[in-house]
């Protein structure tokens, strides 16, 4: 705890000094607190082994890009760093109310404006993790052969070292190009784990994104998420069409985004997840 409270008097220019810690819970790959402290400041803090400390890096940065875009709210990296038995994110701790009446519109058209912005390249500027899945984004100018490559064939081969394999992959992956046809896009910067237990609303109603595994990709791969768990009304879908109309072949591409959520929850999770991953392979297959 040392030092982060040092970590924290760093970044903050004014000491720190935990009067409370609380658990919070919810997740299922890091533990969390709120630290409270005595001069009243609340903190947010994400901890895991301490292998984990690029992976804290890459969030701390992914939120940093997300701020610096002047859209979605996110909250703010305080620090990030190592005890001695831990790896550690420090971040705003934004106490969480409910959606106010125009909550899901504004995060549509704030999300949307985030994707209107044009990146420099597809990948990003490090790799980073979904999950506890260590997500490769080596710069590409090409979106379908990075989504191949360091998208859908890294999650089969992960799938494979398993002992698992999916009729039909090695197929999907020759033709994926085909689901591009009459389609271009630009890089944007994603939240890349956008379900809608990343996103929340703050005490006045306004949404803020949280725990992002961000990179630069098709704008399209954000928005097939968020029809994966549901949670997201037709307000937020409304609000993002209008302020940046989505493709007519959407709809066979949500499919193919989201194979590769369903093949890393069953790399992480098992079950069930291989036989929707499956089922999306003959779909898409199908299709062609």
């Amino acid at each position: 705890m040392i030092e982060i409270e040092h970590a924290i008097t760093e970044s903050t220019g004014l000491t720190f000094c935990t009067r409370t810690q609380e658990g919070i819970g919810g997740g299922c790959i890091n533990q969390a607190y709120k630290l409270i402290g005595v001069d009243g400041r609340e903190f947010f803090v994400k901890k895991n082994q301490l292998s984990f400390l690029s992976f804290f890096r890459a969030e701390g940065q992914a939120l940093q890009d997300m701020q610096d875009t002047k859209t979605i709210r996110v909250p703010k990296v305080i620090a990030h760093g190592t005890d001695q038995t831990h790896a550690y994110l420090v971040l705003e701790f934004i106490e969480e109310g409910s959606s106010g009446p125009n909550g899901q519109t504004t995060l549509g058209t704030l999300l949307a404006k985030m994707h209107r912005i044009v990146q420099p390249h597809f990948g990003w500027s490090m790799d980073n993790c979904i999950g506890a899945t260590p997500q490769p984004n080596p710069p590409s100018q090409n979106w379908v052969t990075f989504y191949r490559d360091h998208r859908l064939a890294h999650q089969f081969k992960l799938a494979e070292n398993k002992g698992r394999t999916f009729k039909g992959a090695p197929n999907l992956l020759d033709q994926i190009d085909r689901f591009f046809t009459n389609y271009s896009t630009h890089p944007s910067l994603l939240h890349g784990d956008l379900w809608a237990g990343n996103a929340g609303y703050d005490l006045n109603g306004n949404p803020f994104l949280f725990d992002p595994a961000s990179y630069y990709g098709d704008r399209e791969a954000d928005i097939a998420f968020t029809y994966m768990f549901g949670g997201f009304s037709s307000a937020f879908y409304d609000a993002y069409e209008k302020e940046y109309p989505l493709d007519r072949g959407f709809p066979i591409r949500k499919t193919l985004y989201n194979l590769y959520h369903e093949l890393n929850h069953f790399n992480l999770f098992g079950g069930g997840y291989a036989s929707s991953a499956q089922s999306s392979i003959d779909q898409l297959l199908h299709s062609l």
